[in-house]
């Protein structure tokens, strides 16, 4: 009878006690996604999901949501090599505003720059290096490969889309063979980017004695909160000699182009000097998270060069394990410093406020600024968002011009002739907050015009957005992007 009393009572109550647990569900998650302190509009949105969707919200939110910056994903204080860069960056923090520097323009031009990337990211400057620019799959695809065949010592490769395809494969065996005669090769690669890589690719490298690791493995239904934290990176370091770093992943795409976008156009900087040190140094850091192992000598991390050529470089890693967001500082820093112009290539245009605000502050201060967005993307949500920043950006009087000979995946800043910036990072939200990220900050007067001379080739090759016809889009169009827009801060 009793049993029956406290059942009946339950039953009839049922909608009741549903709504209290929905009600502290969302107040609950809601209240922890405030106490983040995170940006207003982030924080905004997470609220209206868990509201109207409040199961589903909440399980994106676990998966997709949290931050960890401040919640160090991994620990990378035992490594030794990383408090030799400490001791350094410290080093050059007080030898940087001494004479030494100001011999070089283009660095003393650059100095606040430098400095912040020594205090956010002890990003180490450095001087003699030799430059080679890539800017399409062919050339960058032909040095690799010349490369790795040359290799004597070690491969290391790290990459967020790893193909199964010509390319891929053609990589996969030449890494196979060097394997087999004793090189030292270790590989990482995303486990999300490359969600399609067969195990089969995986096991004929392993076999042949490849050390293997994905980044972050995601497995279903054991999902973990840091699913939405991956690993965009693009490294590749042989000998500790040569290093390649760009926006190039490994696959087909870059050398035959596919349907829709139709040739890909990416630039990857191929590095031998100084700088190379600080890749390896990143790939040992990455190598130590996915692996927890460090079987790297001082002399492979360090390896000496009879570079004499003197190519400024500042090689800047950022990701969701670092106190702060550094390569969107960088950028920030330096747009408000140009004077006058600033270049940017991107295809993923989802800037935050502090960039956005410096973009139109710059142009409406004279600078001339020119943005070059995709005319066609491989992301149709994320290219309604880019889309929705254009009318901004014209009324500031920015020109905006879309890429239409192909698909240009290139992630190029150029500012005044004497700095440029080169990586994996798009200026977008995901790249300044969620994804690791890698960067090399170039203050070299010849290169930064190369990239720029490019650049203007690029622009041959796009149209430029009339503000009159594009405020005449359709209604439909312009929804589109203002509801992409609204979520845009989650992408």
């Amino acid at each position: 009878m009793l049993y029956d009393f406290w059942n009946n009572i339950f039953l009839s109550n049922l909608p009741l006690i549903i709504l209290l647990i929905y009600l502290f569900t969302i107040i609950s998650t809601a209240v922890m996604v405030i106490h983040e302190k995170r940006d207003p509009a982030k924080t905004s949105i997470w609220v209206l999901i868990l509201i109207l969707l409040p199961i589903v919200g909440l399980i994106f939110y676990i998966f997709f949501g949290q931050n960890h910056r401040k919640e160090k994903i991994f620990n990378r204080k035992g490594i030794k090599d990383l408090q030799q860069i400490e001791l350094l960056s410290q080093t050059q923090l007080v030898d940087i505003h001494t004479e030494k520097f100001f011999d070089i323009p283009s660095v003393a031009d650059n100095l606040g720059i430098i400095t912040l990337l020594l205090n956010n990211s002890k990003a180490l400057l450095t001087q003699y290096n030799h430059v080679e620019i890539f800017q399409t799959g062919r050339k960058t695809f032909k040095s690799i490969l010349d490369n790795i065949d040359r290799a004597e010592k070690s491969i290391h490769l790290e990459f967020y889309i790893i193909a199964d395809d010509e390319i891929g494969n053609t990589i996969k065996e030449k890494l196979i063979a060097k394997a087999k005669l004793g090189v030292k090769v270790r590989l990482i690669y995303d486990d999300v980017g490359s969600w399609h890589l067969p195990k089969n690719f995986i096991k004929e490298l392993t076999s042949a004695g490849v050390e293997v690791y994905p980044f972050m493995e995601v497995k279903f239904p054991l999902l973990t909160s840091k699913v939405n934290y991956r690993n965009h990176r693009k490294i590749i370091v042989i000998d500790g000699e040569v290093a390649f770093m760009g926006g190039m992943n490994i696959a087909d795409r870059y050398l035959k182009g596919d349907e829709f976008l139709g040739t890909w156009y990416d630039t990857v900087l191929r590095i031998e000097g100084d700088a190379v040190s600080m890749l390896q140094i990143i790939f040992l850091v990455d190598w130590y998270f996915v692996s927890n192992k460090l079987e790297f000598s001082k002399d492979e991390c360090f390896a000496e060069h009879n570079v004499t050529s003197q190519h400024s470089l500042q090689i800047t890693a950022s990701g969701p394990d670092s106190d702060w967001a550094s390569i969107m500082q960088a950028f920030f820093a330096a747009i408000t410093r140009a004077r006058k112009h600033i270049y940017i290539s991107t295809p993923y245009f989802i800037p935050n406020e502090s960039i956005l605000t410096a973009l139109k502050t710059a142009a409406l201060s004279g600078v001339d600024v020119r943005i070059v967005l995709p005319g066609k993307s491989d992301s149709t949500v994320v290219y309604w968002s880019s889309m929705s920043y254009v009318s901004e950006l014209l009324d500031a009087g920015i020109k905006v011009y879309l890429f239409q000979n192909g698909f240009n995946h290139s992630k190029i800043l150029m500012i005044d002739g004497n700095f440029a910036s080169v990586g994996s990072a798009n200026m977008d939200i995901r790249s300044f907050e969620d994804n690791f990220e890698l960067l090399t900050m170039i203050y070299d007067q010849e290169l930064t015009q190369r990239l720029e001379k490019q650049f203007h080739k690029d622009l041959r090759r796009s149209k430029q957005v009339n503000p009159k016809k594009w405020a005449q889009r359709s209604a439909k169009q312009n929804f589109k992007e203002s509801l992409a827009r609204m979520f845009s801060p989650l992408f």
